[in-house]
């Protein structure tokens, strides 16, 4: 995985000095799509990007107002967090499921005493019957891997979910002229 850096505009650095650009985070990368996915330094909002080509997630670039809160700086670092970690997930889940499913196409072929081609070159397939004792064999293995993804993907959800509402709350308070709430 290839290292983005996101920057955004700024008066100064964290030092002071006066600068044009702030490195403010990493993101992981796969595909030259990746590569290509970047928003201008001036946005204002979230950049959602093209599809991972192993992992099919949509990467996002999470906007970093200016004055972010410790609140709001942990919310986005959770979300981000949460972003690798289910990129990571589905991309060794989807490598490991396509490799599978070649294997056991590749083997019932061979049952069949046929090659992988035909006399044409056209690729021979298996009907819906035959792959859906893949599916269930698949998500039969993988049932333990899928229970632990779901119940840390509900509790990390649940934590960002609390921290959003944190967030929307001081944010509100902010606005109605409280200025910031003793932390």
């Amino acid at each position: 995985m290839k290292p983005l850096t996101i920057v955004r505009q700024s008066n100064s650095d964290s030092s002071g000095m006066s600068s044009r650009y702030v490195t403010v985070d990493s993101l992981w990368l796969s595909g030259n799509a990746r590569a290509r996915f970047s928003p201008s330094s001036g946005s204002k909002h979230d950049w959602i990007g093209p599809p991972d080509r192993l992992s099919n997630l949509r990467p996002i670039i999470y906007h970093i107002p200016e004055n972010e809160t410790p609140q709001e700086r942990r919310l986005r670092h959770l979300r981000q967090e949460t972003e690798d970690w289910n990129h990571q997930f589905w991309t060794n889940q989807n490598i490991t499921f396509n490799r599978e499913k070649e294997e056991y196409i590749l083997a019932q072929l061979k049952a069949k005493g046929l090659a992988e081609r035909d006399e044409n070159g056209k690729k021979h397939t298996l009907n819906s019957e035959q792959m859906a004792v893949f599916y269930k064999d698949f998500l039969d293995q993988n049932y333990k891997r899928h229970s632990s993804y779901n119940r840390e993907w509900y509790r990390r959800n649940f934590t960002i979910t609390l921290l959003m509402a944190r967030v929307a709350l001081l944010r509100a308070w902010r606005r109605l002229g409280g200025g910031r709430p003793a932390a």
